[in-house]
């Protein structure tokens, strides 16, 4: 059986570890044994524990820590692992380095899910056999920018959970959570409450959406350190009544469904799973064309995309499909479709089994 070690030091729950969950959940209904290495206070180990994922822990207080990577070789020893996957920077240290050293010698994977500007160079061009990126924009950054070895690098994006994200099966309910008229057009972003996330930029454009569609909410759901400062801009503004803040919410499907357009202002973006996931919720999206939203947002076909920091801009694409309903529903059954044909949590961990099985092979 083909057994995979996942080692993820991060503590916190976001697009990372929530791939790397469906993953093992995919790489097991496959027919592979994933496990997972993780902080003991970390939420991958209580979702990957309810998942039934087998699950390790160590502090991993450092990229030094050599009682970790003691344990990691282990683990590679005792649980027969054929290939370690890692994640975040500690770990990907330790992980590679104990698969190096293991006399089993396991293939290694270094994962990127992020845009920024990697700090350990070591980590994707010598200690690991490949490199995965969530997208294209990510893999040109390794290759191009940093000179890392093409044939190393390969891109195999971020799947959506089809059936969780299931439009046909999901209940319309947020209108009357929110007291609202059945003919109020909502325009909802989900996604946690940081300044590259471009809530504020959003917020800019409310005045000028409301001149042209008056009957239109916003909506943000998630939560985050700006917080203060988004309920701030939103008194400044004066539009207390249109824009609900909802808080973080498990069930972001439930939100999407009630959505009529989905806004995603990044400023910065590795590839942007929750546009992913409103398009599997039948959704057109207007986005800003950065990092690898481009790659997920066909421009005129599942949504539009804008220049970053440009709520002028912003307010115009909002608009335009907002008083155009039978467009807005035509883009929102293309991303399904879009994510049905290409970005599936199903063909996203094949992908990843394929990888897996010939680097073991190897």
């Amino acid at each position: 059986m083909l057994t995979i070690l996942h080692t993820e030091s991060s503590l916190g729950w976001g697009g990372q570890e929530n791939r790397t969950l469906h993953e093992c959940v995919g790489l097991k209904r496959l027919g592979a044994r994933p496990l997972i290495l993780c902080k003991p206070g970390s939420k991958l180990k209580l979702r990957a524990t309810e998942c039934g994922i087998e699950v390790f822990c160590h502090e991993m207080r450092s990229n030094r820590d050599i009682s970790a990577l003691r344990q990691i070789m282990r683990l590679v020893k005792t649980e027969a692992v054929d290939c370690i996957c890692t994640h975040s920077g500690d770990d990907s240290l330790l992980g590679a380095v104990a698969g190096r050293l293991s006399s089993r010698k396991p293939a290694i994977v270094r994962t990127r899910h992020l845009a920024l500007p990697i700090t350990s160079k070591i980590t994707y061009s010598r200690l690991p056999h490949k490199v995965v990126t969530v997208s294209e924009f990510v893999r040109n950054y390794l290759v191009v920018d940093k000179g890392i070895d093409a044939r190393r690098v390969v891109c195999i994006p971020t799947g959506v959970d089809i059936k969780r994200f299931a439009p046909d099966s999901t209940d319309d309910t947020l209108r009357k959570e929110l007291g609202l008229a059945n003919d109020t057009l909502i325009v909802g972003v989900v996604a946690i409450l940081r300044r590259k996330k471009g809530h504020h930029v959003l917020l800019q454009a409310v005045p000028t959406i409301l001149a042209a569609v008056p009957d239109t909410v916003f909506v943000f759901a998630g939560n985050g350190p700006q917080k203060e400062n988004i309920e701030t801009q939103i008194k400044e503004l004066g539009i207390e009544s249109r824009v609900k803040l909802l808080g973080l919410r498990p069930d972001v499907p439930t939100v999407l469904k009630g959505l009529d357009l989905f806004v995603l202002p990044t400023l910065q973006e590795a590839l942007g799973t929750s546009i992913l996931e409103a398009s599997a919720m039948k959704k057109a999206v207007v986005a800003s064309a950065v990092g690898g939203v481009p790659e997920v947002v066909a421009e005129g076909v599942t949504g539009s995309l804008v220049p970053p920091e440009d709520p002028d801009a912003l307010a115009d694409a909002i608009i335009k499909l907002l008083q155009d309903r039978e467009r807005l529903q035509q883009m929102g059954r293309n991303g399904r479709k879009m994510v049905e044909d290409r970005y599936t949590t199903e063909k996203m961990s094949e992908r990843m089994f394929t990888l897996y099985s010939e680097l073991a092979a190897r």
